[in-house]
């Protein structure tokens, strides 16, 4: 394994990787960091291509020694679809849609709960928790099951119900929350400190490895474009750790030398509904101030107060990037436009960076003939309710 050690972004200490860890002391999460210079020099990316076709094909660059704690359910991977119906009626011919719909528990959760729950496999660790929106949740109870784990979930009463299904088949403690998520983790947060160690905080960006998972996904969007690097990337932006990741992956390729010294713009995805990473980002803040009253129908992305806040920000400037709020009502009308038009039905919050591509497009913010990436982050078929069927004639 070439992981070296855990790493502050915010104070610079560095912490063992050895011991399970949650954040560090002043408070910011925790990064993986890798002995890269000894990755080129034992893999070329070449090699990949004769690797099995999951996320795990990129073992060197993922935190996990012993293959025998490798769980796993085939994720990665997904496919990068062309959109040239769709990308012609908002003048982006150029336009792709990285559908991580096909993952297992059917989003892209399944990746950071995949290489998450095996490095706490590694580790020891025999009982997880964790609040989620829905999907996160489903997928470290599925990923737990698998391991032999126990998981204690804590969801929002209105989260998709079959994320709670998923939850009970797959034996988790479900407990349902009459609030928000951030409600759910401060239920958690007790649950933990009143555990005398014996349940793990696996947070959103409260534990280091779930964003080691989901940065495969700017591994494999390099890789199946030639190993190039697309001009624009635009991600629904909650707790933010896949946008944050793939902005870790991009930095890993640039210092491995497998792709062009250039970070594409990363773009964050918001609703109006719920847009502290918006707000903060036009008024020049590092830190987001919590959202009150959060409601949104891409349900994934209400996050009122995200712990990796200072991450995303530093991430969208870096790279001239930027952050856009998008209405529930184009949201939904996108959503339906494109599916008629490529056959593809997106979760809401991929929709949401439909509308967010033809904003951007239209202002002039992303230039005629750019390579435009669009995550879409779960299947569509999770979210019935936003396809509306009344008045549909009954033969």
């Amino acid at each position: 394994m070439y992981l070296t050690h855990l790493e502050c972004p915010r104070c610079g200490r560095e912490h063992d990787a050895g011991r399970p860890a949650n954040l560090c002391g002043c408070g910011s999460p925790l990064l993986a960091r890798y002995d890269l210079a000894a990755v080129a020099k034992a893999v070329a990316p070449e090699r990949f291509g004769l690797r099995p076709a999951d996320l795990w094909r990129y073992r060197e660059l993922l935190p996990v020694a012993d293959e025998r704690h490798v769980t796993t359910l085939g994720e990665g991977w997904t496919p990068l679809w062309r959109a040239p119906a769709y990308g012609h009626e908002i003048g982006l011919p150029d336009l792709l849609v990285k559908d991580e719909g096909l993952t297992p528990t059917g989003s892209f959760k399944a990746r950071g709960a995949a290489v998450g729950v095996s490095r706490a496999r590694e580790l020891g660790i025999e009982r997880i928790a964790m609040p989620t929106n829905g999907n996160a949740g489903a997928a470290w109870a599925t990923y737990a099951a698998r391991a032999g784990m126990g998981a204690t979930i804590a969801m929002p009463l209105s989260a998709p119900t079959i994320c709670r299904r998923e939850c009970v088949a797959a034996g988790a403690d479900l407990r349902l929350v009459d609030g928000l998520i951030s409600d759910a983790g401060r239920w958690v947060a007790e649950l933990v400190a009143g555990s005398d160690g014996a349940v793990f905080d696996a947070g959103t960006l409260r534990e280091p490895y779930r964003l080691e998972g989901k940065k495969t996904m700017g591994y494999e969007l390099v890789e199946q474009l030639g190993w190039q690097v697309p001009d624009v990337i635009i991600y629904p932006t909650g707790g933010g750790v896949g946008l944050i990741g793939i902005h870790k992956a991009m930095h890993e390729l640039i210092e491995l030398g497998w792709a062009e010294h250039r970070l594409p713009r990363l773009v964050a995805v918001q609703s109006t509904g719920c847009a502290p990473i918006v707000r903060a980002f036009a008024a020049g803040q590092d830190r987001a101030e919590p959202w009150a009253d959060a409601h949104t129908v891409a349900f994934g992305i209400t996050v009122p107060a995200p712990l990796g806040d200072e991450l995303i920000l530093a991430a969208l400037r870096e790279s001239s990037g930027t952050a856009i709020a998008v209405d529930d009502a184009e949201i939904l009308a996108d959503l339906r436009d494109f599916a008629a038009r490529e056959g593809l039905l997106l979760c809401p919050e991929g929709a949401a960076c439909l509308t967010a591509a033809r904003h951007l497009r239209a202002g002039g913010w992303i230039r005629p003939g750019e390579r435009v990436v669009v995550l879409n982050t779960g299947a569509g078929l999770k979210y019935p309710e936003t396809v509306d069927v009344t008045g549909v004639p009954v033969l």
